[in-house]
């Protein structure tokens, strides 16, 4: 067999692997491809051994944690007011996806000078979005408050869906680390005393219940993202597991605002095995980058769904 033959057979699994992972970040919106790392602990924003980029590098649980997200974010009538009369969401989803995607991936992966300007093109892009809401309330979105809202919501999900569907076992300091990072983040976006523990991110959410309702901006966004922009049945099917997972993890009262039913366990351990089979499944496609020195990240596989050890989110 001629050289240039065994070497085409011997790249032909990476070259599968690439082209299915950038089909999968396609089907999900995610059209560029990800960026390099700053792996230089002088120059990057998040610490290069942390955990937030652990978890932000596992694409499953990233999209079940910003379906949970925006799901809770909706309860809020100023910041879904701020969504429904500043922003072309259902005109453009994919390019809203890839906007927050880039944001991210920015802040989690990139420099501090590249995180920095990220972040300060969101604060002048959010100084143009104020109004009144429904309630006859004025809204800022860069009111301290409101931000401190929107952060709970993203790392409470994105930690509640990493813990599920993430490819390894995180241990409660892990958790605890996680939350403490991305409060630098927080701080940075405008955020007040951002929480820094796991027990303080669930208080902090609690404290807003009062707060929260499901407006009628609120239902639209709600049955757009129920509904998916995604084509042809196997990726709705997809998306609909994902919005399964994601009402799942989220607290039962926050299900009960948003007026989605809680199923039936038998339903919820069925749409979570589902969920784990397909997670490990688009990892074949679209791998976490190898991590740097993280000594504190438990590296065995997650145990087969169903055979846990423990528990690590509530069904």
């Amino acid at each position: 067999m001629p050289v240039s033959a065994v070497l085409w057979v011997s790249e032909t699994p990476e070259r599968l692997r690439h082209r299915a992972g950038r089909a999968v970040r396609r089907a999900v919106g995610l059209s560029s491809e990800r960026p390099e790392p700053c792996n230089d602990p002088a120059e990057a924003y998040f610490a290069v051994d942390g955990v937030a980029r652990i978890i932000h590098a596992d694409l499953p649980p990233m999209l079940i944690g910003g379906l949970g997200s925006l799901f809770l974010q909706m309860l809020h009538p100023h910041t879904m007011a701020g969504v429904a009369q500043h922003s072309r969401y259902r005109d453009d989803p994919r390019g809203r996806l890839l906007q927050t995607a880039h944001f991210i991936g920015r802040t989690t992966f990139g420099s501090t000078s590249a995180a920095k300007a990220s972040i300060e093109r969101v604060l002048s892009v959010h100084e143009r979005v104020r109004g009144v809401a429904d309630d006859g309330q004025p809204y800022y979105a860069n009111d301290p408050h409101l931000l401190a809202w929107v952060h709970s919501c993203e790392v409470s999900m994105f930690l509640r869906a990493y813990q599920r569907f993430g490819a390894h076992e995180i241990s409660p300091d892990d958790a605890n680390r996680y939350v403490y990072e991305m409060a630098k983040l927080a701080r940075d976006l405008g955020v007040e005393d951002p929480p820094t523990t796991v027990a303080e991110l669930d208080d902090g959410l609690e404290a807003f219940r009062p707060e929260l309702r499901l407006c009628p901006d609120g239902v639209v966004a709600r049955d757009f993202v129920v509904r998916g922009f995604v084509r042809g049945s196997h990726q709705r099917f997809a998306h609909r597991l994902f919005v399964d997972s994601a009402f799942n993890l989220m607290p039962t009262w926050a299900r009960d605002l948003l007026e989605v039913p809680t199923k039936p366990g038998a339903s919820r351990r069925a749409v979570r095995l589902s969920t784990s089979a397909l997670s490990s499944l688009l990892r074949l496609a679209v791998p976490p980058p190898t991590p740097v020195n993280q000594p504190g990240i438990d590296r065995r596989r997650r145990a087969r769904p169903g055979r846990s050890r423990r528990a690590t989110t509530p069904e």
